[in-house]
């Protein structure tokens, strides 16, 4: 007998629990290189950057971040 455990991980509830950790590991990591970097992050570049809900958007901050003199350089060509 197979436990519904099992199909869990295949539920779209899974699915999005799933994409909503990977969202918040992105925005953190964003941050994150920032500070790392001494680039100073003020609150209203933290409060956009947590907000946002959008993968693919998320993954061109982080790209940015790398290379950015100042947090506001994040979103300069949105």
């Amino acid at each position: 007998m197979m436990m519904p455990i099992q199909y869990f991980w295949r539920h779209p509830l899974a699915e999005e629990v799933r994409e909503e950790g990977r969202v918040e590991a992105l925005a953190e990591v964003i941050l994150r290189i920032l500070r790392v970097r001494g680039i100073d992050v003020p609150d209203a570049v933290r409060a956009r950057v947590e907000a946002c809900r959008d993968v693919d958007q998320l993954i061109r901050w982080l790209e940015r971040a790398v290379h950015a003199a100042r947090a506001d350089d994040l979103f300069a060509l949105d």
